[in-house]
């Protein structure tokens, strides 16, 4: 017997169960999207030019489909809405990572004290990379939402359904129009997040309204030439260097990492950078790229840099349950990343 027949609440409703939806591409006004090169009808988003992956490592090449930290912002007065999803290249999906993060998407109501979560559209456990989902969002007139897209999953059709005869607007705008940009690892890209909106990035988004690029790359964020010189030629709001997990060396650490310091510093004398050591569970790991990090750190702040700070990753999961903070050991479950939400969250929320 399948558990989707003992217990209904454990199943979706699809949308082809819903009579009167109007599909809308995603991609075209008013629908707005954030964290991703949207591209064409039919094409991948992708995080970094197409050029700069594949300039950068085969990993970030594959990886750079997937739409971490990707948003659609929009605002409707129907009382339900419901996305259909087609995936493009397929990653292959974990088993310690919920499809609902990796794969399915998350809605928030956006207002002027923050968005708040409302509904998950969940991909189903099926192969095949197309699916709907629906969810009714009750209220009455004109609200303001915004739909995360998957962690680890390529998209390349991405269309929103409304009610028909119900009002479509420009969503809310984020309190700057540039980004905050993170780098570093799978831990930065979100896994293993029960569902986007869990990531860390999206919450202190969903916190603070602000808008962000996620440039996690799983495995391979190993502060390549042609990546770093990419991210200098950012102008984001805040950087965020989450960068040590992936690094083969203490030695590699220190000298990517200093490029990275070095080459935003370059272009962006007075940009807010904050350094993140790789966040742990105990205590007496990872000591030789934790001290690369910080010795980095007192190293900037000697120099005179007055808009750097620093947070030990071995406070990031600090307080009772730290032990609980992973799925495995190192991916945050969605407890880790409120942690680490709050304390990066609090760190950039010093220079807002």
């Amino acid at each position: 017997m399948n558990i989707l027949d003992i217990d209904k609440n454990m199943k979706p409703e699809r949308a082809a169960d819903r009579e009167g939806i109007v599909y809308l591409d995603a991609r075209k006004p008013p629908f707005r999207i954030y964290g991703v090169f949207p591209g064409k009808e039919g094409e991948q988003m992708t995080r970094l030019p197409i050029e700069v992956a594949e300039a950068t490592s085969a990993g970030v090449a594959a990886l750079n489909f997937c739409t971490a930290g990707g948003r659609v912002r929009f605002s409707t007065d129907s009382p339900y809405i419901a996305v259909y999803c087609e995936h493009g290249r397929e990653l292959g999906r974990m088993d310690h990572f919920a499809p609902s993060g990796s794969h399915g998407a998350d809605l928030y109501l956006d207002g002027a004290d923050g968005s708040r979560y409302l509904a998950t559209f969940r991909p189903g456990t099926g192969a095949g990379g197309i699916w709907s989902s629906v969810a009714d969002v009750g209220g009455s007139g004109m609200r303001s939402y915004t739909l995360n897209l998957p962690l680890y999953a390529a998209v390349r059709t991405l269309k929103i359904g409304l009610k028909a005869g119900c009002r479509l607007e420009a969503g809310l705008a984020y309190r700057n129009e540039r980004p905050v940009v993170y780098y570093g690892s799978s831990i930065t890209q979100g896994g293993c997040a029960s569902r986007p909106g869990m990531s860390y990035q999206a919450m202190i988004s969903a916190w603070e309204n602000l808008d962000y690029l996620n440039l996690g790359f799983s495995g391979s964020a190993r502060g390549e030439e042609a990546i770093l010189d990419y991210m200098a030629g950012l102008d984001p709001l805040i950087f965020v260097s989450d960068y040590d997990h992936n690094a083969p060396s203490a030695e590699h650490l220190e000298k990517t990492c200093r490029a990275l310091y070095e080459k935003v510093r370059a272009r962006h004398p007075d940009l807010p950078y904050l350094f993140v050591s790789a966040p742990l569970i105990r205590d007496g790991v990872r000591q030789g790229t934790r001290e690369v990090v910080r010795k980095l750190y007192g190293e900037a702040v000697a120099a005179g840099d007055k808009n750097v700070a620093y947070l030990d990753g071995g406070e990031l999961f600090a307080g009772r349950g730290r032990d609980l903070c992973t799925v495995d050991g190192c991916h945050p479950n969605d407890l880790g990343f409120f942690r680490m939400a709050e304390a990066i969250g609090g760190a950039i929320g010093k220079w807002l």
